[in-house]
């Protein structure tokens, strides 16, 4: 098999990466998991930004960059916020590190694909995009903070106190609108829901 065609095969395995290594958690989440709900709200925030507040944003490609934003992390692993983030030294080697691994997957497309899906992977596409795919990063952070509060882990107490306040600084209104009118509800217990 020729070395374009494993890309699919690697992206089959973001499952076994798994997030938040260095706290206890009731349920597992893997980058695959993950990737998921962030595109999900992704989507969501960028149909609040065009159909609710009236500004541009491409809720498909919101979605599909939100995807592809943890695909290096099949070659690095995932580095847990605190180690990434502490060291503005660290941060930016790390960067560097997530850069390669990127290039080295579009390595594994044939040439007709790359094109399509470089802006993904190298996460080159308009920064309104970038800031609500960073935005529904850090919101999926904080429903499973909250999600693990439910099932009584205080460990995730501090990860949500700051998850929610590095929300609420983005200064994103469409972020302001979902906090607003559905984290309620990720408030709720499941027997509230059924």
């Amino acid at each position: 098999m020729a070395h374009q065609e494993y890309f699919f095969a690697y992206l089959s395995r973001m499952r076994y990466i798994d997030r938040w290594g260095l706290m206890r958690n009731t349920v597992e989440e893997n980058i695959q998991e993950h990737s998921h709900m962030v595109a999900v709200l992704a989507h969501a925030l960028a149909v609040i930004r065009r159909d609710v507040l009236g500004g541009q944003a491409d809720p498909g490609l919101a979605a599909a960059a939100a995807l592809y934003h943890d695909a290096p992390e099949i070659l690095t692993g995932d580095l847990p916020t605190p180690v990434k983030y502490d060291n503005p030294e660290i941060r930016d080697a790390y960067k560097q590190v997530e850069a390669v691994a990127a290039r080295k997957l579009l390595g594994m497309l044939p040439e007709a694909l790359r094109p399509a899906f470089s802006p993904l992977l190298l996460e080159e596409y308009d920064p309104g995009t970038r800031a609500l795919v960073k935005a529904a990063d850090k919101l999926s952070a904080h429903l499973k903070c909250l999600e693990e509060l439910k099932a009584g882990n205080a460990e995730f107490k501090q990860a949500a106190e700051q998850t929610l306040e590095a929300l609420t600084q983005m200064g994103l209104p469409e972020v302001d609108y979902f906090l607003e009118h559905f984290l309620p509800a990720f408030q709720l217990t499941l027997d509230e829901l059924q």
